[in-house]
This record gives structure tokens, C-alpha cells and sequence, in this order.
């Protein structure tokens, strides 16, 4: 505008209209709005004072005025528009993410629970159908007794194989199978009798104390309790065949302690197949609950794996 004024001659619309393009730029598309917006007003007044009579249907030095003003509101308006979209478009990329990152946190979880399952059992049945061929022909009783037991590991892998499905399918799939789906609770510290019984029938010697505090436990820790000893038994089966195991589970304050001990043997056959997996997953479990996990070798021989989980808030 201040160009447009220094020109000699009458000002036409074509200087009006250079300025409403210029206006308009300069609040659509600079980095200092409040700025632009201010200079728009300006050079709208001159516009005005120096452009009079070349708009014969508004006053004088309204008509450049108007231009100006309504190419500055059109642009704060597009300037606008496009903010918002980028916002939208911020807001879909974040809660994508985030869907993304909930989604491998599920399948982190889900695949943690598998591990639990099919290896304790497994391990079990391995070990049972070992013994079961060993003795087969010579002590067939003792056959049979082995293979009832594989059959009791099955069924007790396959329910709670169940139960991990059944959260990937959803509650949909689940009504959809009504009430007799096979479905089963997540196993607790009432399960232990029967986890500690599998693992004697394995031929592994089990010394099983349990003192737990009154009241009931939160769900949660009762499964990461559960899932510390069914850990704990799985690695002594895999690592120290001959081996005897002692679990005591008590409680000292708010604080559920897990201790889990074997007097050490010699490797199994399914020890080579170990990556560490499941100690990482119990620790990151623990941690969940603000727990601590230590496991390493006893001197003179074995294994202690040992687990504090606080069972209340404080």
C-alpha cells in the first residue's frame, strides 16, 4: 500500500485488488498473524483515504475498505480450516498410535499366558509320557497311572488354553457360545493344590507350605503368585531331572512372599529349548504389581527363585 501510495496518478481497483492479494497471503500463510492482521487494517485505511471515487456503489473510501477487510476474514477463515485439519490429522496419527501400541501390549500379554500354559503343561506331559514308556512293559500299573495323568495335564492345558482364546474372541464370540463355552476364571492361589499334584505325578518330590493373610486377595496378584510357582516348578522339570522342589508362600506384612527351591539335578531334554522367556515375563509381571523376582543358583547346588508381591494398596 505504501507503494501504491508513492505512485503517481489516480489509484485504480488494480491497486485494490493487488493489496486484497497481498492481505490475503500475508494472513493465510504468515508465521506472525497478529502482525499481518494489524497491517491489513492499516493499509485498508489508507486504501480507503487514497483511493476515493472509484466505487460509485459505496461511499468513496469504503468500497477499498470492504475489499480489504472481507479478503483478510477469508483468509483467517481458510487459515482456520486448515489449522483444524492439521489438528484432525495430528489427533487420528496419535490415536493410532496409540491403538497400535495397546494392541502389542495385548498381544505381549497374551503371548506371556500362552507361554505359561503350554510350557508348564507340555513339560508336564513330556515328562509323564517318558515314564509311561519307560515302565510300560514291565510295571504296566504304573503305565496307566502316567497316562491318566497326561490326560489330566491335557485337560487342565486345554482349559486354560480356553480361557486365553476366549479374550481374543470377545465378549460377542463369547455370548455367541452361551453359557457351556469351556470358558474358566483365570487360576488362583485354590488352584495350587492341583498345579503342585500334577507336578508330583510328573515324579518330581513337591514340599508345599502355604500361609496366606486373611481376607481375599486381588485377582491379579493371586494369578501373578500362581504363575511365579507354576514357573518356577516348569524350569526345575526342564533344568534338574531328579531334582526335589519346596514352595512356601507366606506373608509378612502387606507383602505376599513367594519362594520356590530345588536341590538341583541333572539337565533334561527340554532344557535346550529355553530362552529366558519366561523369567522375563515373571519379572515384568511382578513389576506390574510393584514386586520384586530374584532367581539364581543356591551355593552347594540348586536353584531358588523367590518373589515378594504387595497384595493391598498402602
Amino acid at each position: 500500500m505504501a507503494a501504491a501510495l508513492a505512485m503517481t496518478g489516480a489509484q485504480t481497483w488494480i491497486t485494490v485488488a493487488a493489496v486484497a492479494v497481498a492481505a490475503y497471503s500475508a494472513v493465510a500463510h504468515s508465521g506472525n498473524r497478529v502482525p499481518a492482521v494489524a497491517s491489513l487494517l492499516l493499509a485498508a485505511v489508507l486504501a480507503g483515504a487514497a483511493s476515493q471515487g472509484i466505487t460509485p456503489s459505496l461511499p468513496s473510501a469504503l468500497g477499498p475498505y470492504v475489499v480489504l477487510v472481507s479478503a483478510g476474514a477469508l483468509a483467517g477463515f481458510i487459515r482456520f480450516w486448515r489449522h483444524s485439519r492439521r489438528r484432525i490429522a495430528e489427533m487420528r496419527r496419535a490415536q493410532e498410535e496409540a491403538m497400535r501400541e495397546a494392541v502389542q501390549a495385548e498381544r505381549s500379554r497374551i503371548a506371556g499366558e500362552l507361554h505359561d500354559v503350554v510350557t508348564h503343561n507340555v513339560s508336564v506331559m513330556v515328562i509323564q509320557a517318558g515314564a509311561a514308556r519307560k515302565v510300560m512293559d514291565a510295571h504296566p500299573e504304573q503305565s496307566r497311572e502316567a497316562l491318566v495323568a497326561i490326560e489330566a495335564s491335557g485337560r487342565a492345558a486345554m482349559a486354560e488354553l480356553r480361557n486365553v482364546m476366549g479374550l481374543l474372541a470377545g465378549p460377542d464370540s463369547a455370548a455367541a457360545a452361551g453359557a457351556d463355552d469351556g470358558l474358566e476364571p483365570q487360576p488362583g492361589l485354590d488352584r495350587l493344590d492341583g498345579l503342585v499334584e500334577r507336578v508330583r505325578a510328573a515324579g518330581m518330590p513337591v514340599d508345599f507350605t502355604l500361609c496366606l493373610p486373611e481376607g481375599p486377595l486381588p485377582a491379579g496378584v493371586e494369578l501373578a503368585a500362581y504363575r511365579v510357582v507354576q514357573e518356577a516348578l516348569t524350569n526345575t522339570m526342564k533344568h534338574a531331572a531328579g531334582a526335589a522342589a519346596a514352595v512356601t508362600l507366606g506373608h509378612r506384612g502387606d507383602r505376599l512372599e513367594i519362594e520356590v527351591t530345588d536341590t538341583g539335578g541333572t539337565p533334561g531334554a527340554q532344557s535346550r529349548t529355553g530362552n529366558g522367556r519366561g523369567l522375563i515375563g515373571l519379572r515384568e509381571r511382578v513389576a506390574l504389581y510393584g514386586g520384586t523376582l530374584e532367581a539364581a543358583p543356591v551355593p552347594g547346588g540348586g536353584f531358588r527363585l523367590r518373589a515378594e508381591i504387595p497384595w493391598r494398596a498402602t
